[in-house]
C-alpha cells in the first residue's frame, strides 16, 4: 500500500497582501510542531506543460543578509540535488563553483 504524507503551508498576509508570517508543517515532522520561517522558494514541475510552477515568498522581517545566505544555501542544495537526480557530476561541480563565486560576491562567510 502506498504511503501518503501531507505538507501544509500557512501564510499570513497584511492588508497589502504582503506576507507577515510563514508557517509549515509535515506529517513526518512528528514532535516538532509547526515550523516558522521568513522565506520560502517552492518549485513544482508540471510534466504536461513542461514548465516549472513557482511560489517565492518572504516576510517583511526577512533581512537582506539573511536572503543572501538563503539563496546561497538553496543554490548549494540545488547542485547536490542535480547530481543525485541526474548523475551529472560535472555540471553539479560547476554549480558548486558558481555558489563559491556567489558567496564571495555577496560577502557570505561559508
Amino acid at each position: 500500500m502506498a504511503q501518503k504524507k501531507d505538507i501544509s503551508i500557512t501564510v499570513e498576509l497584511d492588508e497589502d497582501n504582503i506576507p507577515t508570517a510563514i508557517d509549515w508543517d509535515a506529517t513526518d515532522m512528528e514532535g516538532q510542531g509547526i515550523a516558522k520561517c521568513r522565506a520560502m522558494l517552492l518549485s513544482m514541475w508540471d510534466h504536461e506543460k513542461q514548465d516549472t510552477l513557482r511560489l517565492d515568498l518572504w516576510t517583511k522581517e526577512m533581512k537582506i543578509d539573511e536572503m543572501k545566505i538563503f539563496f546561497h544555501q538553496t543554490l548549494v542544495t540545488m547542485a547536490d540535488t542535480l547530481e543525485t537526480a541526474t548523475e551529472e557530476e560535472k555540471m553539479a561541480e560547476d554549480m558548486r563553483d558558481f555558489t563559491a563565486y556567489f558567496a564571495d560576491k555577496m560577502e557570505i562567510k561559508e
